[in-house]
């Protein structure tokens, strides 16, 4: 029987997994002021009606163009940004309706390990410092166990202990994160969002924080949403990937499955984009997407990637397609998939 993607989109072998977060109809639009009175002309649609869920210990990875809304939607499930509309659950709590001070508690579950390490670092505080705010803040610890316990956190994320003293502008780039992921575990939360968490790094730094998060992962059963532009980190790294466009979910799938049998036209031009190290091969049959992102403050009607589709048609342009579960746990927005993939045992239930 199929249901709604909040139920049924399962990493493959989890079955007995539980709902660690929720997304339900998520949506967030920035109004746009313009004119001397400063009138409301419009909103940037960056997240719309996203359904989604996130699973106990396991990383779901998002990915697509810049601009798609991806850090939007992690900052709002964190209710860093406030959702215009729509329902973030943390297990059974819905976050979207308490106040700020409400939230505070829970903000222990719940962190975030931000995109570029020199500018989430406060230059004044020590690394020390930075590490022990959110100990003091919610008074874990003090004293002689406070100082124990950054130590502590400096050994788990590989830092030196003399680091404690240090100024961010004494570390590289890799070490920088590291103090930021530090910041990140230390109040023991069951979820992080990584943000373009390797993105400013250099390619052999970045492998070693992607095995860092992995073993961190494993030794504290972290649930993450591991946010990216690079298609190769994201599978790395994911259990599960989710690619977004223009501010909608456009496919869901494991990792494996979604990378070799991508179903979406958006996957498959993702996809084919990415670089081969070896001359041999033949790149005439990567998919090339005509134009550009449109513009979210007037997203086209219909299917949002119409636009750029080569598969489009007059339906495409009218009707905004439902997810489905094509395959097992694989959930595409299209209304071609059936026919672009010669998959049989049609028509489907949606999911939504």
């Amino acid at each position: 029987m199929t249901t709604t993607p909040t139920i049924q989109e399962q990493p493959s072998g989890s079955s007995t997994q539980q709902p660690l977060i929720r997304l339900e109809g998520v949506t967030k639009h920035f109004p746009i002021h313009k004119g001397f009175f400063n009138r409301k002309v419009g909103d940037v649609q960056a997240v719309t009606g996203i359904d989604l869920t996130i699973f106990q210990g396991e990383t779901l990875g998002v990915v697509g163009e810049s601009g798609c809304g991806k850090s939007t939607l992690g900052r709002c499930i964190l209710q860093l940004l406030r959702p215009t509309a729509g329902h973030v659950y943390l297990d059974d709590q819905d976050l979207t309706t308490l106040s700020n001070r409400q939230l505070r508690p829970l903000r222990r579950d719940m962190q975030m390990i931000f995109q570029n390490p020199y500018s989430s670092l406060d230059p004044r505080m020590t690394v020390g410092e930075t590490i022990s705010e959110p100990l003091q803040v919610h008074h874990l610890h003090k004293g002689p166990t406070l100082t124990k316990r950054v130590y502590e956190l400096l050994d788990m994320v590989g830092l030196p202990r003399d680091a404690y003293r240090r100024y961010p502008h004494e570390f590289s780039g890799g070490q920088r994160q590291r103090v930021g992921i530090a910041r990140a575990i230390s109040l023991n939360p069951r979820f992080i969002v990584a943000d373009e968490a390797v993105s400013a790094l250099d390619v052999s730094v970045q492998a070693q924080i992607l095995n860092l998060l992995g073993d961190l992962k494993k030794a504290f059963n972290l649930t993450y949403l591991f946010i990216a532009h690079n298609l190769s980190v994201v599978e790395y790294i994911s259990d599960r990937v989710a690619v977004m466009y223009l501010g909608k979910i456009a496919e869901v799938a494991p990792a494996g499955e979604l990378y070799h049998n991508p179903l979406h036209p958006y996957t498959k031009a993702l996809l084919s984009a990415i670089p081969v190290p070896d001359p041999s091969v033949d790149h005439s049959q990567r998919t090339l997407l005509q134009g550009d992102l449109p513009n979210p403050a007037n997203p086209p009607s219909g299917c949002r990637f119409h636009t750029r589709c080569p598969y489009v048609v007059d339906r495409c342009k009218q009707e905004v397609p439902e997810g489905i579960e094509y395959l097992p746990g694989h959930i595409g927005y299209c209304h071609r998939i059936p026919e672009i993939n010669h998959l049989p045992h049609w028509p489907a239930t949606p999911v939504n």
